[in-house]
């Protein structure tokens, strides 16, 4: 047979994610952070609670035993018992802004937690109710109040609402960024798809950024089911640290460190803390921000042009 071999239905293949249409990094221009510096560094502190006897749902969060869970219940108590104050001891000492992925509950179970923060002036975003409730399995309906209830507790202790949001245990629905952006949401944490901020697609065009957050140096699943303790934690930060911070075509990116106080906040680990904290403070040219801060910034200086080259990659 000679000729070219054709096929009728041949056509473009869709986007991978219309919500975040593929924009490879090296192609990108990189954002100008405040006062030239090289890396953005956004810390958040998960501050949560595991319920003793959590409701069913899609997805238990205490598979060890039936309920009650004493031993994982205990663990995650210890958090805003013990381990809050040493982290924040730490944190204080590097003057370090924090953003933190708050379980809003813990506002009116822990008001001395509540009050530290408040003094601080950490930025707050939702990380749901109780770390035990999750968005799946919820309808449209349902997570559109259950999101405007998270938002109802923020207001009555601090008059605001939140900016952003990690899902309860990293968790959401498709149409989770859709219902963030209506209710006047400006970034969502959970698309850890790059190393710096991108638009997040919504269906009203209400403007949403992807911030990521990270789970590959996220210290709960290190330090807790990775086998690594404090030492390999900060070798570990410390060498991302380095890669970003160093290398020229790296310019204009982010750095995330997720922290958990039951984990970071152990008395052999605190210190490992302080020795990542002690590395990155000893250069000028790092920009310390929330995620506010930074995602308002990004807004001002190079959304535009990222959605404007994000939408024409679509094919129509």
């Amino acid at each position: 047979m000679g000729g070219t071999l054709t096929w009728d239905h041949e056509r473009p293949f869709a986007p991978i994610h219309d919500r975040l249409p593929y924009d490879a990094i090296v192609d990108r221009p990189a954002p100008l952070w405040p006062g030239g510096a090289r890396l953005a560094v956004w810390v958040v502190p998960n501050i949560e609670h595991y319920e003793y006897l959590p409701p069913g749902g899609a997805v238990d969060p205490y598979p060890r035993t039936p309920h009650p869970d004493v031993r994982k219940f205990s663990y995650h108590d210890y958090g805003n018992r013990v381990g809050f104050w040493r982290m924040l001891e730490v944190l204080d000492r590097h003057a370090i802004p924090c953003t933190t992925s708050l379980n809003v509950a813990v506002l009116d179970h822990y008001p001395e937690v509540a009050e530290a923060m408040v003094e601080r002036g950490w930025d707050h975003m939702s990380h749901g109710l109780y770390n035990t409730q999750y968005l799946t399995g919820m309808d449209e309906a349902e997570e559109r109040a259950f999101l405007e209830e998270c938002n109802g507790v923020l207001r009555r202790h601090t008059g605001r609402n939140f900016a952003g949001m990690l899902g309860p245990n990293i968790t959401g629905n498709a149409w989770t960024p859709d219902l963030m952006a209506e209710l006047g949401m400006t970034f969502h944490a959970d698309w850890v798809h790059d190393e710096r901020p991108a638009p997040l697609i919504t269906r009203s065009g209400h403007p949403l950024v992807a911030m990521p957050y990270t789970y590959a140096l996220n210290d709960a699943p290190l330090l807790m089911r990775s086998h690594v303790e404090g030492p390999d934690y900060a070798r570990y930060l410390i060498a991302q640290f380095d890669e970003l911070h160093e290398r020229e075509e790296n310019i204009g990116r982010m750095m995330c460190l997720s922290l958990h106080p039951f984990t970071i906040g152990q008395p052999h680990r605190a210190a490992h803390l302080d020795r990542v904290l002690a590395h990155l403070r000893s250069h000028d040219d790092v920009w310390f921000a929330t995620a506010s801060e930074i995602v308002a910034h990004y807004r001002r200086t190079a959304y535009d042009d990222d959605l404007r080259r994000a939408t024409e990659a679509v094919p129509a």
